[in-house]
C-alpha cells in the first residue's frame, strides 16, 4: 500500500519519539491513530495540529480490553483497518544514567514492568491487527528496539533486556506471519536528542555519544522517525524480520 492508503496506529504517539513517528507518517498522506496513556493534553493538540487524517485515542496498550477498544474506535472513525502498528509506546522508565540501578540492586519488578511494555504490548496489538491487515491482504508491523544489547554503555538492565526479547518476537512474527503478506521488523535506537524519557539524561553523556558516532551528533527524535517510513513504505515490500539500528552509526550491525 501507499502511505496515503494506510491507516496507522502508533502508540505512545502524543509526545516524544511517538509525536515524531506520527508526524512523519502524516506528512506522507497517512491516515494516523495517536494512542496515549497518560498525554491527553498533549494527544490531542497533535492531533489537532496533523489535521483530519489523525485522531487521538487513549489506551494501555498492555491491557487486553483497551487495546481491543482502540481498534474499534479505529476502525468507526476512519471506516478503515488499521493496517500498519508502530509499537513505540514505552513504560515508565528515565534514561538517567547512572542514577539507574546496578546489578546488585536493581529488582525483578522493574524486569517485569518493561517486558509487559514492551513484548505484552506488541503482541497485544499485533494480535489485535490480524484480521484488519488480513482482511486488507497487507500489513505492517514496526517495533521500536534500542542499540543498548550492542553497545551497553549505561546500565539499563531492564529496559534493554525487554527490548532484547522484543526483538526475538520481531523475528518469529515475521516468519508466522509472512504468508499474509505482513512484515514485521525492528528500528532501533540509541540516545535521542532530545525526549522526556532523554531529558533526564546527562549532558556528558549526550556529549560522550556525539564524540563516539561518525557524524559527531546525537540523533534526534524526526531522524529516527524518518527511517520507520522506510519499513512501511512499497520500497521494503521484500524485507522483513529486520533490525535497522539508527544512530548516527555508533553501532555497525
Amino acid at each position: 500500500m501507499k502511505f496515503d492508503e494506510q491507516t496507522v496506529l502508533v502508540t505512545g504517539g502524543g509526545r516524544g519519539l511517538g509525536a515524531a513517528i506520527a508526524a512523519a507518517f502524516a506528512g506522507q498522506g497517512a491516515r494516523v491513530v495517536i494512542d496515549y496513556r497518560n498525554s491527553r493534553d498533549a494527544a490531542e493538540a497533535l492531533s489537532n495540529r496533523l489535521g483530519e487524517n489523525a485522531i487521538a485515542v487513549q489506551g494501555d496498550v498492555t491491557d487486553d480490553a483497551a487495546v481491543a477498544a482502540l481498534f474499534d474506535t479505529a476502525r468507526e472513525h476512519f471506516g478503515t483497518p488499521i493496517t500498519t502498528v508502530v509499537n513505540n509506546a514505552l513504560a515508565d522508565f528515565s534514561f538517567d544514567g547512572d542514577a539507574r540501578p546496578k546489578a546488585d540492586t536493581i529488582t525483578w519488578e522493574r524486569f517485569d514492568a518493561q517486558l509487559r511494555g514492551s513484548v505484552r504490548a506488541a503482541l497485544l496489538t499485533t494480535q489485535a491487527a490480524l484480521p484488519g491487515m488480513r482482511e486488507a491482504g497487507f500489513g505492517r508491523i514496526i517495533n521500536v528496539g534500542t542499540n543498548l544489547f550492542q553497545n551497553p554503555v549505561v546500565p539499563y538492565h531492564d529496559y534493554t533486556a525487554s527490548k532484547a526479547a522484543l526483538l526475538s518476537l520481531t523475528r518469529t512474527l515475521s516468519a508466522d506471519l509472512g504468508a499474509d503478506n505482513i512484515t514485521v521488523n525492528m528500528v532501533s535506537g540509541g540516545l535521542l536528542r532530545t525526549t522526556d524519557a532523554s531529558s533526564a539524561t546527562p549532558a556528558e553523556v549526550f556529549d560522550f555519544i556525539a564524540a563516539s558516532t561518525p557524524l559527531q551528533r546525537v540523533t534526534t527524535p524526526e531522524e529516527f522517525a524518518d527511517a520507520l517510513l522506510f519499513f512501511a513504505s512499497p520500497w521494503a515490500r521484500s524485507v522483513t524480520g529486520q533490525n535497522l539500528v539508527v544512530d548516527g552509526g555508533l553501532v555497525k550491525d
